[in-house]
């Protein structure tokens, strides 16, 4: 695999089944040849803690679009590769839990990678927190900003690649199917 969708979101509260932001880095052939980022109105309530971590609410998000127009934009992005993210079941919870409220049809499953997983592997003995790889790999981090999180989660990858790590060792499959996981 030569092309990887590395993505984040922020959520708006504490159910995760909304996206406030979105963040893509594109890695093709070992570098980063494209990012996307958006604020998402997700059409509900903001929690304090939420806002707190991420600096978005719902005065950021006016005027931003809903879940479906960015999704129309990056379905092409995010069909287009191997999905990656930092502790991927989270993000990929959250993608699925939003494209079931607004009964979006993408693929009944998804293939991906987890950089928590891998450096679990490659890096024993190291925290896996984003942040503090980061801070190992001296990798700059906006923390808890879609298009900082997705870039590092990026360059955090091809540094387990350039180390040698065989990364389709790290594929799950992750099902998008309603009730399922």
């Amino acid at each position: 695999m030569s092309r990887y969708i590395v993505f984040d979101v922020e959520t708006p509260n504490r159910y995760n089944d909304r996206i406030s932001a979105i963040g893509i880095s594109v890695i093709e052939d070992g570098r980063i040849v494209e990012e996307y980022y958006s604020l998402v109105d997700p059409e509900t309530h903001f929690d304090y803690f939420n806002t707190k971590l991420t600096g978005i609410s719902a005065k950021t998000v006016k005027g931003a679009p809903t879940f479906p127009e960015i999704w129309k934009k990056i379905e092409p992005v995010m069909s287009g590769g191997m999905i990656v993210a930092h502790n991927a079941v989270f993000d990929m919870g959250v993608l699925k839990k939003c494209l079931s409220a607004y009964e979006i049809e993408w693929k009944p499953y998804v293939r991906y990678i987890c950089t928590v997983q891998v450096g679990r592997r490659e890096l024993p003995g190291v925290s896996h927190k984003l942040d503090s790889l980061c801070d190992y790999f001296g990798i700059e981090l906006d923390h808890h900003h879609a298009a900082s999180d997705s870039r590092a989660c990026a360059e955090i990858l091809l540094r387990y690649e350039k180390a040698g790590a065989e990364l389709r060792n790290y594929i799950r499959t992750y099902s998008l199917n309603k009730g399922m996981s």
